[in-house]
Formats: structure tokens, C-alpha cells, sequence
């Protein structure tokens, strides 16, 4: 820290919390880290703040409620910039989750409702919840089950990568239901056990086929010799 600077920090407000600095540090004692981490001991905030000015540094209390309290040996202006371009930069790459809606009806074609679970699942792994309404005209109101069975199918086509937040409910002529994301680790779980499974599979029917030709073989060579 340039010395100019030195007394023109004495205690900082960051998130309504006090951080004590440089000359406010009056304690009788407390625990010095050195910049890089190194325990430096139990001392007066005095000495604390002599080795600080000695290094062009700050010296920063850092935990207040202990005992004795910790203070650290830091650039905090650099520390402060470095946080707040932490803070935006996050801020930059939050999303917000918004609510992407997927209409049917009850006579939905098979090709269209692949269509509609294949931006359902899109929605979905971009972190955004769905809601999906199918809508019942005329005489459709009298069989609401198939409304129920389509919604029902396609939350469990969604498992890998959503979750029902809740049971479809009829209101009005519109039948809904709400998933959610699920986070990455779960989604890639899902997609790692997916695989495995399809791997269990592939060698089960590997083998049920090798010893299909097996038999095959045998019974041939049986024939053959009568």
C-alpha cells in the first residue's frame, strides 16, 4: 500500500458489516496471518500494524470474535477490487430462470409430440421450467384422461433431466402440470447410470445371440454325424 494512502482507511462498511483496518485495530492482542498465509503469532495490533506499514501493506481484521481477535497482512484495495469484479462477473453470468410453455391437445400426432418433448428437454437443460398445457375443445372435455395419460408420459420421458412439481390439474379446459430442472450433477448421474444400463444390455444381448449361434453350431454338427 502506497503511503499516502496509509491513513485514509480506517474501518470499511462491506454487506452493513464493519471491517477494521490499519490504525483501527486497537486491540491489546491478536493473531497475525502474513500475506501469504503464514502464522506470524500473538501480538499487540500495534506491532501488527508496524509489520504491515513495513511491508506497504494493510493489516485487516478478519475475524473479529475470536480470541484473540485474526487480523491479516493483504493489499485491500486490491482485495476490494478483486471482490467486486468477482461479484460482477457473477452477476454478469447469472441466469434467470424463466417458464417455457408447451402447448398439445389430446390428438397429438406422434411426430409432433416428439417435437414438443424434444424443446421440452432443450427448456429444461438450460436450466429454465417448463410448463406444459394440453388443451381440451369441444367434446375432448369428456375424456380429460387422455390429457392426464399425455402429460403423465411425457414428465417421465423429461426424468433425466426434470422433475413434476406437481400432478397435472384441470382448470378451465386446460389441463398443466410444472417441471423443474434438475441440477448438473443429477442430470449427469442420470446419464451415467443410462449407459450403464444400456451397456448391461448390449452385452446381455451379446451374449444371448453368441449363445444362440452356439447351439446353432452344435445342432449342426450333430446332423452331421447321423
Amino acid at each position: 500500500m502506497h503511503p499516502l494512502f496509509y491513513f485514509s482507511w480506517r474501518c470499511v462498511s462491506i454487506a452493513k458489516a464493519e471491517i477494521e483496518i490499519n490504525e483501527a485495530i486497537t486491540d491489546s492482542e491478536v493473531r497475525l496471518i502474513g500475506e501469504n498465509g503464514d502464522q506470524l503469532g500473538i501480538m499487540s495490533a500495534e506491532e501488527a500494524n508496524k509489520i504491515a506499514t513495513e511491508q506497504g501493506l494493510d493489516l485487516v481484521k478478519i475475524s473479529p470474535n475470536a480470541n484473540p481477535p485474526v487480523c491479516r497482512i493483504m493489499d485491500y484495495g486490491k482485495y476490494r477490487f478483486e471482490q467486486a469484479k468477482r461479484a460482477k462477473e457473477a452477476k454478469k453470468n447469472q441466469r434467470v430462470m424463466e417458464v417455457k410453455e408447451i402447448r398439445m391437445s389430446p390428438g397429438i400426432g406422434e411426430n409432433d409430440f416428439n417435437t414438443k418433448l424434444k424443446n421440452g428437454i432443450k427448456f429444461l437443460k438450460d436450466g429454465d421450467r417448463v410448463k406444459v398445457t394440453v388443451r381440451f375443445r369441444g367434446r375432448e372435455m369428456a375424456h380429460t384422461d387422455i390429457g392426464k395419460e399425455l402429460l403423465a408420459k411425457f414428465a417421465e420421458l423429461c426424468e433425466e433431466v426434470g422433475t413434476m412439481d406437481k400432478n397435472p390439474k384441470l382448470e378451465g379446459r386446460n389441463m398443466s402440470m410444472f417441471m423443474s430442472p434438475k441440477s448438473q450433477a443429477a442430470i449427469k448421474k442420470a446419464e451415467k447410470e443410462k449407459k450403464k444400463k444400456e451397456a448391461e444390455e448390449a452385452a446381455a444381448s451379446e451374449q444371448k445371440t453368441a449363445e444362440k449361434s452356439e447351439a446353432t453350431a452344435e445342432g449342426s454338427e450333430t446332423a452331421s454325424e447321423e
